[in-house]
């Protein structure tokens, strides 16, 4: 695993497709192999430490140079720059709304950093706000200004440890939450597109077990019904993680995505990326 350069990713003709990178980090260079395959979405553990925050899968795994910025917040920066050759975006000035996004094949699309907070969220929290300043002051992060959501070339999403009330305590917000799908999809007061962008859970905790080779029963299928209707009916965007592997997954993604889940949660990207073409899944 090694940080990777902003001459790792080469963007034409990827485009994008609807691929959540589970454990982005700890792939062969993190960041860069989901985006060469197009994926609009990379997952990111962090844990403070020393005042930085560190990128691992355990406490045991951390390295003082596998950092969140070093890994993932400069790098996505010098890729919006690349992208927007005509803006100075050390100029001081705000471009939200103006920056072409990762995917020259459709630059509307903003890729998610959902970063999944290990340490304590009180701790953690404002540490990660300090991280995102820049970005923000920028435009390049997709964020709440007390009235409306603004479009960026990144939206920030925490999970994990990250406290909800903190979050929507910020009136200018550029970290979102991933509500809990299950509540999400029936408490229709609490989590909207405002405070919230993913609704998230375990499938097997919440759909159960499959067959082995991936049929639902009649009661699963409504279950997954309702609950992705409920998630877009506030705006939100579905996500099923821990989803059954060989030799279910195929079968287990056809469903989801005829009931109209938004994002694959994937391990082997390049399996995901045929899967998302051959079902055409691309935007």
């Amino acid at each position: 695993m090694q940080a990777g350069k902003s001459e790792d990713y080469n963007d034409a003709g990827i485009e994008p497709i609807s691929c959540h990178s589970h454990n982005d980090y700890e792939r062969q260079v993190p960041l860069y192999d989901a985006l060469n395959v197009g994926c609009i979405s990379v997952e990111a553990d962090i844990w403070l430490q020393g005042g930085d925050l560190l990128i691992g899968h355990t406490e045991d795994s951390l390295d003082r140079s596998r950092t969140l910025k070093s890994l993932y917040l400069d790098p996505l920066t010098s890729i919006v720059g690349d992208r927007n050759p005509d803006v100075d975006l050390i100029d001081g000035k705000d471009h939200s709304g103006s920056l072409k996004g990762i995917f020259a094949a459709n630059s509307s699309v903003s890729l998610v950093l959902l970063v999944d907070i290990k340490t304590d969220s009180a701790d953690t929290l404002p540490v990660l706000r300090d991280q995102l300043v820049s970005l923000r002051k920028q435009g390049l992060l997709t964020h709440f200004d007390g009235s409306r959501k603004l479009h960026g070339p990144i939206t920030v999403v925490g999970t994990g440890n990250t406290n909800f009330d903190t979050i929507t305590h910020d009136k200018d917000r550029a970290i979102f939450f991933d509500a809990p799908l299950e509540e999400s999809s029936t408490d229709f007061n609490l989590y909207n597109k405002d405070n919230s962008y993913y609704a998230s859970v375990s499938f097997e905790k919440a759909i159960g077990k499959p067959s082995l080779l991936g049929d639902l029963s009649d009661e699963q299928i409504k279950k997954v019904k309702d609950q992705i209707r409920g998630a877009h009916s506030n705006g939100l965007k579905v996500r099923y993680w821990n989803t059954p592997g060989w030799p279910a997954e195929e079968k287990i993604w056809g469903q989801l995505w005829k009931e109209g889940v938004d994002v694959l949660n994937a391990d082997d990207l390049k399996k995901a990326k045929d899967f998302l073409e051959k079902e055409s899944k691309i935007f």
